[in-house]
């Protein structure tokens, strides 16, 4: 079994549902004779996030190149970005790193393909949301990709990064974010919604959603567990 590395703390509850789910699910799958070995290098949250607000891509695609050369350093065989926020300087990080880095966009792209969709929402952070990092491969293979309106989407993105990226979890917010879904499923006759970041799975998944819920990081997971296996 190959040894995954993790660029974890963005933020820290998403990496805690990775190192679970990745021991889980491998454990799961080989009836209790295994699970992965894994190495997080974890970043400065607010430090990572401070490029992002200021979009200075170069300073993120730099330290970010830091903790991937770490993990290498760890002889991590499967490596992977555990926020989609960061996957906007996916394909600097790519190009300069000798081992494949598995994407969420790619992956999370196979799997809407493969459902046959051909109308998906996405919900993510605003800069998910408003940049292209996470529809252009669904773009390239023919699946429209819609966003809410600007109200909606401020309205997400507050709730991801004041209570979901802390691990406050609130019956109110669930409202919010399904009134969200109807309203692009009214409107623009999505056929199923992304989860694009990975603390809506959180609070977001298939027993709630009105449309079907693709759960990135459930997603991303079971892609590396493939790789890895």
């Amino acid at each position: 079994m190959k040894k995954i590395g993790l660029v974890g703390g963005t933020g820290p509850e998403s990496t805690v549902m990775y190192y679970k789910k990745l021991n889980e699910e491998m454990d799961r799958i080989t009836g209790g004779k295994a699970m992965p070995e894994i190495v997080i290098e974890s970043v400065d949250f607010r430090k990572m996030w401070g490029y992002v607000e200021d979009s200075n891509t170069d300073l993120l695609a730099s330290y970010l190149k830091e903790k991937l050369d770490n993990l290498a350093k760890c002889d991590a065989e499967v490596i992977a970005l555990t926020a989609i926020t960061c996957h906007v300087v996916y394909d600097e990080l790519a190009a300069g790193f000798d081992k494949p880095i598995v994407s969420i966009p790619k992956a999370v792209c196979e799997e809407v393909v493969s459902k046959g969709i051909k109308k998906v929402g996405l919900l993510g952070t605003a800069f998910t949301m408003e940049r292209d990092y996470m529809k252009k491969d669904l773009i390239n293979a023919g699946v429209e990709v819609f966003v809410p309106n600007k109200e909606d989407r401020e309205t997400v993105a507050a709730r991801i990064y004041e209570e979901l990226e802390i691990g406050i979890i609130k019956e109110s917010t669930l409202k919010e974010l399904t009134d969200i879904i109807n309203r692009m499923k009214e409107e623009y006759g999505i056929e199923g919604i992304i989860l694009g970041c990975t603390e809506l799975p959180l609070i977001l998944n298939s027993g709630n959603c009105p449309v079907e819920c693709f759960d990135a990081v459930d997603i991303h997971i079971r892609k590396l567990i493939g790789l890895a296996g």
